[in-house]
């Protein structure tokens, strides 16, 4: 259960990060920025792992994840624009 919580953390924080560096209005709040950071996360990870500079515990890895984010959010802007 704290491992649950602790992907929650850093995923909100990492979502945060990410939408600092892209300022603007989105429509979704914490829930919203939490599940980009996780995502995000994830998604970072996978693509650093599939080309083969995935290092655990490293400050890349922090890079990583937000820009994982940081695409999630262009697409998720991309995405509401279309809907309305």
């Amino acid at each position: 259960m704290g491992a649950l919580f602790g992907w929650i953390a850093i995923g909100l924080f990492i979502g945060l990060v990410g939408k600092f560096l892209m300022p603007g209005r989105d429509p979704g709040g914490l829930v919203v920025t939490a599940l980009l950071g996780i995502a995000g996360a994830m998604l970072g990870g996978l693509g650093a792992q599939a080309a083969g500079l995935h290092h655990r515990d490293s400050l890349a890895t922090f890079f990583v994840a937000v820009a994982g984010a940081v695409a999630l959010l262009v697409l998720y802007r991309i995405v509401m624009k279309m809907r309305g």
